[in-house]
């Protein structure tokens, strides 16, 4: 889907109703879609904005990437198609390791 925009590099006081009165100036959104990606000490804020079609979206990313949006520049691009993750593995499909300690033992106490 080209019309589907990635937004980066947002202010944490930005909001879904920012962005799309903001992206509005260049053309019709359809859907504004914000993550918080928890970094201990840094959390971050993208977007993913879907536009009416493909020229919007080229206009939007033509005009609006690198400006000021809250005091930080924007990245604006057309979003990648999201990447199929492997099946399988991973803690949630195979059990944890068994315990190495025997059976009936008490757990040691703490020096």
């Amino acid at each position: 889907m080209e019309n589907r925009l990635f937004v980066g590099n947002l202010s944490r006081t930005t909001t879904q109703e920012d962005l799309k009165a903001l992206f509005a100036k260049v053309g019709t959104v359809v859907a504004v879609e914000m993550i918080t990606i928890s970094d201990p000490g840094h959390p971050k804020q993208i977007a993913f904005i879907d536009m009416e079609d493909q020229v919007e979206a080229q206009r939007a990313v033509g005009m609006l990437n690198g400006s000021d949006l809250h005091g930080r520049t924007m990245r604006v691009n057309i979003a990648r198609p999201r990447e199929k993750l492997p099946d399988g593995g991973g803690w949630y499909t195979d059990p944890p390791p068994p315990s190495r300690r025997r059976k009936g033992a008490a757990p040691r106490k703490p020096s």
